[in-house]
């Protein structure tokens, strides 16, 4: 599949937006310390927000708040909270409020991932995947929906399109998203006529991330012959521009919708990634139990 320069994608969503369109806003983000969701928080911020980001390492969230302050000029705060626990959950979405008086915007980005087929697939695992994925969406939209009702706010849920079709040695991650699906589809149903739209963005197989470190044994891979029609891996950057979208007034009568980004890869026919075994790291499976990704 040939190259052309316009399957690369946006450098920058300020190209395409004006750069004060969030600003005021207070954008709320679980799993921002890294990957897609530090992307996203990113480019929200460089459009006017101020931010909170979630997670269970506080050293990693406190280097990419002070990197995203330092990146943006608008202010990143890092709290601790671990999403499978409520209280942990209230107290962030306490700090936030303390903080900048407002929550506009949720991005739940929580998630847990590692390969293995069912057969080695323990009941604990499988079980954390979906506390971590759905309990962890269910629990950060009970914390923030006060304030983002208040607000007349959003929500996106980082899901993938893993579960749109059999993907091997992720059963978990399928059932844990499908759930997250649903959940958002419902939101929107029940907090459209209290004016909250909820969204669902569904990055393919993308590149930099950690995610693609457990798929492949690499963070960073060439796409030669990737069978998607545009010919690439998702760039944290093709999610992050959707999400300046979603959370835009141009995206104002946009809820309840499952949008991948993937480059149409859904659409072809046959397996669209490699699943060696080979692949399979069992140390992921124990990082992520001990609660160390």
């Amino acid at each position: 599949m040939t190259s052309s320069p316009y399957l690369a994608p946006i450098e920058d969503s300020l190209s395409t937006f004006k750069d004060n369109i969030f600003s005021g806003k207070v954008l709320f983000c679980t799993g921002g310390g890294s990957g897609i969701c530090k992307g996203m928080t990113r480019a929200i911020m460089r459009h006017g927000a101020n931010a909170a980001i979630i997670g269970r390492n506080i050293d990693r969230l406190t280097e990419t708040s002070k990197e995203l302050s330092e990146q943006t000029g608008k202010t990143c705060i890092p709290i601790r909270a671990d999403v499978r626990q409520p209280q942990t959950l209230q107290n962030a979405v306490r700090r936030t409020i303390e903080k900048f008086g407002r929550i506009d915007f949720v991005i739940c980005g929580a998630a847990g991932n590692f390969m293995s087929p069912i057969s080695s697939l323990s009941e604990n695992a499988f079980r954390t995947v979906v506390e971590i994925d759905t309990l962890g969406t269910y629990n950060t939209v009970k914390a923030t929906i006060p304030h983002v009702r208040d607000a007349k706010g959003a929500y996106i849920h980082v899901s993938t399109t893993l579960h749109h079709r059999g993907t091997p040695y992720q059963i978990h991650v399928s059932a844990a998203k499908a759930g997250v699906d649903a959940m958002s589809n419902v939101i929107a149903v029940e907090e459209g006529p209290h004016g909250v739209r909820s969204n669902v963005l569904a990055p393919g197989f993308t590149s930099g991330t950690e995610g693609m470190r457990l798929m492949t044994g690499k963070t960073k891979v060439k796409a030669d012959g990737f069978s998607t029609p545009l010919g690439r891996f998702t760039e944290i950057q093709d999610v992050a521009n959707a999400a300046v979208f979603l959370f835009s007034p141009a995206a104002c009568y946009i809820t309840g919708q499952i949008i991948p980004v993937d480059g149409g890869a859904e659409h072809l026919r046959g397996d669209l990634f490699p699943y060696p075994s080979s692949v399979i790291d069992p140390s992921s499976v124990r990082k992520l139990l001990k609660g160390k990704m």
